[in-house]
């Protein structure tokens, strides 16, 4: 397999959205209406990407799987504290679920940590939930470090993570693979 990451093209919004909320679908639990909407809005790459980078990670020409890098501003800034000075986020980083185990999250990551840095940033924090158990041990074993929780209203947790951008390649200087 070769892993080309790159910007979504216009003509693969509607399947790099299908393949990110395929991912997703797993954390959808039987009548949880919120995160069946979640996933009509994951899927929805054309609407982000007007507002932050949306790069996939395509082999031979199929999508394997999809992140958005906040740079500038947020998807949601009606929702969201706006950045910080020097900060990127990633969010709703997603892989086929049959393409797992296969170098394309981390290939999505360095990806994500090379256009922040070129970008000028000096860190990048995301979010996760205690469900995405996989996730965060990836987010860990790539040098993340805990933040304090994002609590809603409502009692949903988002659980804060961020972590310096090095110089080196990668998702950071001295990275383990």
């Amino acid at each position: 397999m070769t892993i080309e990451v790159r910007p979504v093209r216009d003509a693969e919004r509607a399947e790099a959205g299908r393949v990110t909320a395929l991912a997703y679908r797993e954390f959808v639990g039987p009548g949880e209406q919120t995160w069946e909407e979640y996933l009509g809005h994951i899927a929805d790459v054309a609407g982000r990407a007007e507002r932050a980078l949306v790069l996939v990670a395509v082999d031979h020409g199929r999508i394997l799987g999809s992140a958005t890098l906040e740079l500038d501003t947020r998807v949601e800034p009606e929702d969201d504290p706006p950045l910080a000075p020097g900060e990127s986020h990633i969010r709703m980083l997603g892989v086929d679920p049959d393409e797992r185990g296969k170098g394309v999250a981390r290939a999505l990551m360095d990806a994500c940590f090379d256009e922040a840095r070129a970008r000028g940033k000096r860190w990048i924090s995301l979010h996760t939930t205690e469900r995405m158990r996989t996730a965060q041990a990836m987010y860990e074993r790539f040098g993340f470090e805990r933040k304090p929780d994002r609590v809603f209203p409502d009692g949903f947790v988002l659980l804060s993570y961020e972590k310096p951008i090095g110089q080196g390649p990668g998702v950071g200087a001295g990275d383990p693979p």
